[in-house]
């Protein structure tokens, strides 16, 4: 005999849940598209002055002012050649090496300096430590344009304009608050047992420091050798002030030498050299990234 089964029942499709996922999944592609749509209005925003930065130095003089599109209609690599010959007797590579030589001891004055300070704020307890911190910070909130008649008074007396001096003796004296800032933040967020640990195995400030906090700090100190490199690189106003012997001009003086206004000025040489003034810092700046981005993210180790 045969036994008959009854047919199992069809299951009920929800049709309102369905139509919720289906706006949510419509919400998010929405929303994705847009995102994406003003991401890159951004970035062309952002990046055209560059792009016309660059095509600028392969037009001829005259379509460089008087010509708005953006592609040049003659091409030309003239610019870079007479950049690279350099202007006033002095050589391309003159401005080049001055730059860089400024830019790398900048760095290096700044990294051991505001470390060692950022160390002594952090870890060191001393009398006053809290009021010279307070007014270390209060320094960023004083102009540099205040300070700059008496600074170069002060070193006009010492017989040091026209040098490298004034522009390198602030990054080895603990002159940058703003670095010094940013290491306190980095070291306070290391823990003490550290400390504690290396000063039982008898290390004193110098040694816990060197083998213990420095190199903790490595994503802090690549974030301001970066900033250092690219703030000194495109120092404008320093330079201008304190060199007065075109042989130790930097590239931002030199990019200001294509420009006379009582005479003929060369534009294209200029923007040509800003394109070769401008590839040191992309260099730079690629190179270096994931570290800038691990060092403004990371606030040292947690306990």
């Amino acid at each position: 005999m045969t036994t008959l089964t009854a047919p199992s029942p069809t299951p009920q499709v929800d049709h309102a849940a369905v139509a919720r996922r289906a706006a949510a999944k419509n919400r998010r592609r929405v929303k994705s598209v847009l995102f994406h749509t003003v991401a890159v209005v951004a970035t062309v925003v952002v990046l055209y002055p560059a792009a016309w930065m660059l095509f600028a130095s392969m037009k001829p003089n005259s379509d460089i002012i008087g010509n708005v599109q953006l592609l040049p209609d003659v091409w030309t690599m003239e610019h870079y050649v007479s950049a690279l010959s350099g202007i006033g007797g002095v050589s391309f590579w003159t401005f080049f090496g001055n730059s860089l030589l400024l830019a790398s001891l900048s760095v290096v004055g700044t990294v051991l300096s505001s470390t060692v300070a950022a160390y002594a704020f952090a870890r060191i307890s001393f009398p006053g430590r809290n009021v010279m911190f307070a007014i270390m910070i209060g320094t960023l909130l004083l102009p540099f344009h205040v300070t700059i008649i008496p600074q170069y008074i002060l070193f006009n007396n010492l017989g040091m304009v026209n040098t490298y001096i004034p522009l390198l003796a602030p990054k080895f004296l603990a002159a940058e608050a703003f670095f010094i800032f940013l290491m306190v933040q980095f070291i306070r967020g290391i823990p003490r047992s550290l400390d504690e640990a290396a000063r039982i195995d008898g290390c004193g400030h110098g040694r816990t420091f060197w083998r213990i906090i420095l190199p903790l700090m490595r994503p802090a100190i690549v974030t301001s050798s970066i900033f250092t490199f690219i703030w000194s690189w495109n120092d404008f106003l320093g330079p201008l002030l304190y060199l007065k012997d075109p042989s130790l001009y930097t590239m931002p003086i030199a990019l200001r030498q294509y420009v006379d206004q009582t005479s003929v000025s060369d534009y294209g040489a200029q923007m040509a050299m800003a394109v070769l003034a401008l590839l040191p810092v992309m260099l730079f700046f690629v190179v270096f990234q994931r570290f800038l981005i691990n060092g403004v993210a990371t606030q040292g180790l947690k306990g």
